[in-house]
């Protein structure tokens, strides 16, 4: 029988200590997250940042969606001993999303990560991180494009035969790139997605019903393909 509500997606929040939107500390979330969650018949759900909380929100949700922001996971979590100088950190944020995702993942339930989020994806999958391109990579790409996130910045060629694949349809596809760390090894994860310079920009675990991550924002809907990776997403909680 078809289900006669949309299923809750929940999305994951920034947050900001007290300046600029209130002198008290808030959370943060673009429109464009919860529009794509939206347009692809889902119900767009905020989660705070309370990790003892965790069980009780993903009881209520049908999938996950772990967001980005200006922020790193931190070297601890995948065994690196130092951070380096251009890391910054938001660890309650860190916590609470992490307590998501394993939730989600013991669940088997659907989960996108979106630029951090695909590298806490990884890291909870058991993978490392690169935790500064420029530094580790030779003749990297400008991961963090001088022009808009609403436009492409670079392209990523689809490993044939992944699930990132057969949702996409594409063998390459031009993407936008906000990042300076990336994931150095998946763990158990599948590397489904690279950019020219060798850099990982995607992974996804074969083994369950739906876990992807993508380095690049789909939110912004720049091509069919990200939305086709939304549609999967609402598709995969029926």
């Amino acid at each position: 029988m078809a289900r006669s509500n949309p299923p809750a997606i929940g999305i994951t929040l920034d947050s900001e200590d007290p300046g600029g939107y209130s002198k008290y500390p808030w959370y943060a979330l673009r429109r464009n997250y919860a529009d794509a969650v939206a347009a692809a018949g889902g119900l767009p759900l905020a989660l705070v940042h309370r990790p003892e909380l965790a069980e009780a929100m993903l009881d209520r949700l049908d999938a996950l969606v772990i967001t980005g922001g200006a922020f790193d996971v931190g070297p601890e979590l995948y065994g690196d001993a130092t951070a380096h100088a251009a890391t910054t950190l938001k660890t309650a944020r860190t916590e609470a999303e992490l307590a998501l995702l394993r939730g989600a993942l013991r669940r088997d339930m659907p989960v996108l990560g979106i630029c951090g989020g695909e590298q806490l994806l990884a890291v909870g999958l058991g993978g490392t991180l690169i935790q500064h391109i420029p530094d580790a990579v030779p003749n990297a790409l400008a991961h963090e494009q001088p022009n808009p996130r609403d436009q492409p910045g670079h392209e990523v060629t689809i490993t044939p035969g992944t699930r990132l694949a057969a949702i996409t349809g594409a063998a390459t596809l031009k993407v936008n790139s906000a990042h300076h760390q990336a994931v150095r090894a998946p763990g158990s994860a599948r590397v489904n997605a690279v950019a020219p310079d060798g850099v990982i920009e995607g992974v996804e675990d074969p083994a369950r019903r739906f876990c992807i991550g993508v380095q690049w924002h789909p939110e912004f809907l720049i091509n069919v393909a990200d939305r086709r990776l939304f549609d999967a997403l609402v598709a995969a909680c029926a």
